[in-house]
């Protein structure tokens, strides 16, 4: 019996002569679609539908129970002219800056530090760092809730070393009960990007920042010649990550505050479950769904443009 491991490639004929193969070999590319069939279904029921049915929703006045009125695009103006409704967008955009930016900056300085100092149990560290990330929200607002109150360990702190007059209800004040939820936003969003950006930093060879260092390059040089450079794939996941966590707060606002006071501190997800389940304006709250939707996916296209961008450059 021949051995036809031993033939050369040049040597070896088609099939057919003179017969040009219509596609790659294998299987019929029709077959193809049979794979992917279900998870289109799928998707198609459980996605695809109920975006459709929102849309729909978004063009009645609707109290959830009795018959619907066709307002057209009238919810969709109301979103952007009531200032009512369009200020939970602001707040978010507040948050923005709390659960994303502020991490992310935080996050880079820290691995940064910890990259350069090459630190004994960097393990130990990344797991405290990262532990807010596995506690649910809802324990995570709870336990604020209560260092934030009169009594609570915040206050107590700032009397013990003599700032009686700082002390206050945090979450009853309407100057500060927004701030006081971003603080938390930044507990919860730094370990995540530090742990990221220190997975980033190990892929970088320590050779880099020995040359950089024998070129008499500090910590501050160093950290945006050979860090930030090696890190933009990570930063893009970081704020993709953060930014969209900060935009679709609910948890943390419905524990905490309620949207309190007042409307201080009401974000479009709460929104959306306080027009809809409370005051029985369904069309409403889909509206602001949708809107926070086509926001959110805006956002992401955005870093993602701007990280092929600058990694192009």
């Amino acid at each position: 019996m021949p051995d036809t491991s031993t033939v050369a490639p040049a040597a070896r004929k088609p099939l057919r002569e003179g017969r040009r193969q219509a596609g790659p070999p294998g299987e019929p590319r029709r077959v193809a679609y049979l794979y992917v069939a279900p998870a289109l279904i799928v998707f198609a029921l459980f996605m695809a539908a109920p975006l459709v049915y929102a849309v729909w929703l978004s063009f009645f006045e609707w109290d959830g129970l009795s018959a619907s009125t066709w307002v057209g695009l009238g919810n969709y103006v109301d979103v952007l002219t009531d200032s009512e409704l369009r200020a939970p967008f602001l707040h978010a955009g507040v948050l923005v800056v709390f659960f994303s930016f502020i991490p992310v900056a935080l996050g880079m300085l820290i691995a940064g530090l910890m990259t350069r100092a090459r630190l004994r149990g960097l393990g130990f560290f990344r797991t405290v760092l990262f532990l807010p990330q596995v506690v649910a929200l809802t324990v995570v607002a709870v336990a604020w809730r209560k260092i934030y109150e009169p009594d609570g360990s915040l206050n107590d702190a700032l009397r013990a070393i003599g700032l009686d007059s700082f002390a206050r209800g945090w979450l009853g004040d309407e100057n500060f009960a927004l701030a006081s939820i971003g603080v938390v936003g930044i507990w919860v969003g730094t370990g995540l990007c530090t742990v990221l950006f220190l997975a980033g930093l190990s892929k970088v060879p320590r050779e880099l920042y020995e040359s950089a260092r024998l070129d008499g390059a500090g910590f501050f040089r160093e950290f945006r010649a050979v860090s930030m450079p090696a890190v933009r794939g990570e930063m893009a996941v970081a704020l993709t990550l953060t930014l969209v966590a900060a935009l679709r707060t609910f948890d943390l606002v419905y524990v905490m505050t309620s949207g309190g006071p007042g409307y201080a501190s009401t974000v479009p997800a709460y929104e959306v479950y306080d027009r809809a389940m409370q005051k029985g304006e369904v069309g409403t709250g889909v509206t602001i769904a949708l809107v926070l939707m086509v926001l959110i996916l805006l956002a992401t296209m955005l870093i993602n443009r701007l990280s092929e961008t600058a990694g192009d450059a």
